[in-house]
């Protein structure tokens, strides 16, 4: 093929894939079988107990095609504060994708940051200056933006493993 042949038939490929929709994310994935509280994450360096939010859940594809090439992202942040107290990044999909009506396994993800005292974890949970925390979870489909998918409120509640 003659070179700028070349140019206009990758052209016309690129400009074909181009016009497709970008996908709704958001509304093609469903979270379920969410639960959340607070894990023991053992004794920190000084020998305190510590205590991190952590939230399960699967995402179900809601589409008629396979979804591949997805990544979520976790923001942990405590109740009426602005920055983040965490966050969690995970791959949950490359090139085998969820197929249509399916869910991914569990996914868990937890904060690195979280509570640290000389008391029980259940006292930490019910200490005076204890602040909940919710976890906004993005979703990355491809090379799309980033998408809220959901805001989850974590449970005051210690969660066995």
């Amino acid at each position: 093929m003659i070179p700028s042949l070349r140019l206009v038939a990758l052209c016309g490929v690129l400009a074909a894939g181009g016009c497709a929709s970008p996908l709704d994310v958001p509304a093609s994935l469903e979270v379920t079988q969410l639960s959340s509280g607070w894990f023991d994450a053992g004794l920190d360096s000084l020998g305190r107990n510590k205590i991190v939010p952590s939230v399960s859940f699967r995402l179900e594809n809601e589409t008629a095609q396979e979804l591949g090439y997805l990544q979520i992202n976790a923001v942990f942040r405590r109740e009426g504060e602005t920055e983040g107290w965490g966050t969690t990044f995970v791959r949950v999909a490359g090139t085998e994708g969820i197929p249509p009506g399916e869910a991914t396994a569990v996914l868990r993800l937890d904060s690195s940051r979280g509570y640290t005292g000389d008391q029980s974890q259940s006292e930490m949970l019910g200490h005076s200056d204890f602040v909940d925390v919710q976890m906004d979870l993005y979703i990355k489909y491809r090379a799309q933006q980033w998408a809220l998918i959901d805001t989850v409120d974590v449970d005051r509640q210690l969660l066995v493993q």
